[in-house]
């Protein structure tokens, strides 16, 4: 994880940046912070390149990282497959040498289109004066863009600024990469950027391509695309989008009963157990992946200590139980693993608040809840809300799966005064330029959960914690694939499996653009890196290969249908009830959806991001 920012000033005396946005790439690469300028000849321009940079895999490597022929790199990604990365190498050193040894855009799109993880970047080839920019297939990496006065800047996280912006800032769309030849930028003042588009299966790409993009170019600047026709080999597999013959495909999964007996049932299908194994199998190896690319040492402790070096975004759900599990596997038997489980306080009634004015000491608010002692009198902790509840019936099914490890069961509890605070202080800088309410709720639980800080319990007492964890885990791809959301459902109703699949290859291709790039820029914001082992390339592949009626089967009950295959691979790894949870999304079972204005919907734009 890094945050890296590009400033490409066509008046070179012209070269200043926000040193707020500074400070927010800062808190991104706590480990080394440094700035590299670059002047060109004819015409005139400036390059002002800053990396501050996390130092996660092989030995520190500063950045920007410049070569013996001038190329500059600054890289916010993780190589997990497609290069060569040796155990002790740097994978940024390792993208620049590949990258220092391209003489054509095909070859540097050969490079890119190898890699296999989450990426961002911004390159300076010295021969042709290129500056060369994007993010990953999935926008797994947050990376955003504005003109504004002859400069053209991007950057990993921005800054918001109160009032209307002509010049705002956006997300760099994830639909290939750019380049701008330096040498052709117009006496105007104008930039044009080249696109080298993802070829997506079943989709016209140029087309496709220049509609995302002109939704989010910066104002002053245009697109073209680039006149050799080149593009990015897709890292994924094309979607199955075959249905079934008929309903007797699916009729052997028509049971009515939500329960575990029912996943035990279908495990007994030898096909659909295969399948589970194939499951099993191709994620457990990119959950090995994303948990053992570590550093050597963590800074400021000794490298067998008891500190945590995963951590994963925990609310007992299917999705995160099942990271839990994997995780198990391949992180060693000594080492904790953080569940990091976030609460925003209930509100009190009316009723509630009129009793505790008359009985102010049986209202007190503490860290924890409430004592199971069975007193009706007892009061229930105000963050006793669905997550933390169904989180700590996870740990319990996750102590039964391995006793002998110690699973950190972080209490993160957020007061109204605090979140009111972050989000006017950090939290707005970090969601913008997205400003929903979805995008402020998920923003704020995400920021506080990855944050880490909270109450552990030990000898029956809780006591304060904060997760020392660079890695966090999270579940978010697994809804998108495999048919999680309740507008899956409807879609199904409405139209079929031909819909649902439709509706499917929709959340994919915009996942970049709706959660990533948020995620990202809020996780990262803790000097600590999101890792997604649901989106995967391999991962992906897989799933996409299989029909839909494998993965899901939205004519059996909730907590059974949707996300099917998933439920199924919980049951075979040994998880209990956990595997038939209904979805619950974050906002709702954290209850920070309860905290605000009650009326709003998800797509409204959120005032309080624009407010201090």
């Amino acid at each position: 994880m890094c945050g890296i920012f590009c400033l490409l000033s066509l008046s070179p005396t012209h070269c200043e940046w926000d040193k707020t946005v500074y400070e927010h790439l800062k808190r991104r690469g706590p480990n080394s912070s440094q700035d590299l300028t670059v002047i060109g000849g004819n015409p005139r321009y400036q390059c002002l390149f800053s990396a501050h940079v996390l130092h996660m895999r092989g030995s520190l490597t500063p950045q920007p990282l410049q070569d013996d022929t001038g190329n500059v790199l600054v890289w916010n990604g993780e190589v997990f497959g497609g290069l060569p990365v040796m155990p002790g190498e740097n994978d940024t050193a390792v993208v620049a040498r590949w990258l220092s040894s391209c003489s054509s855009p095909s070859e540097i799109l050969s490079v890119l289109s190898s890699i296999r993880g989450p990426w961002g970047f911004v390159y300076y080839q010295k021969a042709g004066d290129y500056l060369w920019f994007g993010r990953d297939f999935f926008g797994r990496r947050s990376l955003l863009w504005k003109f504004d006065a002859e400069v053209l800047t991007l950057t990993s996280v921005a800054a918001h600024t109160s009032g209307s912006d002509q010049f705002s800032w956006q997300e760099v769309p994830a639909v290939g990469v750019y380049r701008i030849d330096l040498k052709a930028v117009t006496e105007a003042g104008a930039v044009t950027f080249e696109v080298y588009p993802w070829a997506r299966a079943g989709n016209d790409v140029i087309s496709t391509c220049s509609g995302t993009i002109s939704e989010s170019v910066p104002s002053g600047c245009t697109v073209v695309m680039n006149q050799l026709g080149l593009v990015l080999a897709s890292p994924v597999c094309p979607l199955n989008m075959s249905t079934p013959k008929s309903l007797n495909e699916t009729e052997a999964h028509l049971n009515s009963h939500s329960s575990v007996k029912d996943l035990e049932q279908l495990l007994a299908s030898r096909e659909t157990n295969d399948e589970v194994n194939c499951l099993i199998d191709v994620l457990s190896e990119a959950v090995r992946r994303r948990v053992q690319s570590l550093p050597f040492h963590v800074q400021d402790h000794p490298p067998n200590d008891d500190h945590a070096s995963v951590a994963i975004l925990f609310s007992g759900g299917i999705d995160s139980m099942i990271l839990a599990a994997l995780a198990d596997r391949h992180i060693p038997a000594h080492q904790p693993i953080d569940l990091l489980n976030v609460a925003f306080k209930l509100q009190e009634s009316k009723k509630q608040k009129a009793s505790s004015a008359k009985n102010p000491k049986k209202h007190i608010n503490k860290p924890t809840d409430c004592k199971t002692d069975g007193a009706a009198s007892q009061t229930p902790s105000p963050f006793a809300v669905p997550d933390r509840i169904t989180g700590k019936a996870g740990l319990m099914e996750l102590q039964d799966l391995n006793p002998e490890r110690r699973w950190n069961f972080v209490e993160i509890n957020v007061t109204q005064e605090e979140l009111q605070k972050m989000r006017q202080g950090r939290i707005c800088h970090l969601v913008h330029p997205l400003n929903t309410v979805l995008d402020d709720s998920i923003g704020c639980a995400v920021w506080f959960a990855a944050r880490g800080t909270g109450f552990v319990m030990e000898d029956n007492d809780q006591r304060p914690f904060t997760s020392p964890a660079k890695v966090i885990l999270t579940g978010i791809g697994a809804d998108e694939q495999l048919a999680g959301y309740s507008r899956h459902r409807v879609r199904f109703k409405t139209a079929g499996h031909e819909g649902l699949i439709q509706e499917l290859a929709m959340e994919l291709g915009r996942i970049s653009s709706r959660n990533l790039g948020r995620d990202d820029r809020v996780i990262g914001d803790h000097g600590k890196e999101a890792r997604f082992p649901y989106l995967d390339e391999d991962v992906v592949s897989y799933l996409n290969s299989l029909p839909v009626w494998v993965k899901a089967d939205l004519s059996l009950p909730r907590g059974v249908g949707e996300k099917l295959l998933l439920r199924l691979t919980a049951k075979q790894l040994g998880l209990g009830q956990s595997a038939v949870l209904p979805k619950r999304a974050m906002q709702f079972g954290s209850r920070i959806a309860k905290m605000e204005d009650s009326h709003e919907k998800a797509s409204d734009k959120c005032t309080r991001l624009f407010t201090g």
